[in-house]
């Protein structure tokens, strides 16, 4: 995807530099053509087609960008379930490690708590 988008955004850099020249140069080069002059045909058909030409690399950079991003959260996802797997083994548990059966609780007899509240009906 990604070659393919290189491939376009230089299609697409020939094609407008190509008719830059050749509108630059007309009265040289619109002989050799066939052309006297420039119609607004021949202009609406080639901004068309150029148009046509940078909308199908723009598509091709999303898809690129896309597929490059599913890439990379793909091996985020690998890499963090990797770290886990190695916490796991630096930290096992063992059924016979003691654990604290409750958490230590903030002391009641402290001075700087709020009193617990009292419900008034």
């Amino acid at each position: 995807m990604k070659k393919l988008h290189q491939i376009l955004q230089i299609v697409l850099l020939v094609y407008f530099g190509a008719f830059l020249i050749f509108f630059i140069a007309f009265d040289t080069l619109g002989g050799i053509f066939g052309m006297e002059e420039i119609t607004s045909d021949t202009m609406v058909t080639i901004t068309l087609i150029g148009l046509i030409l940078f909308l199908a690399a723009w598509g091709s950079s999303y898809a690129a960008y896309n597929s490059l991003s599913g890439t990379i959260k793909k091996m985020e996802h690998d890499m963090n379930g990797l770290k886990a797997k190695i916490y796991d083994f630096e930290h096992p548990r063992t059924p016979d490690s003691p654990r604290p059966a409750n958490p230590a609780k903030p002391s009641d007899s402290d001075q700087s708590n709020l009193p617990p509240r009292q419900n008034i009906t």
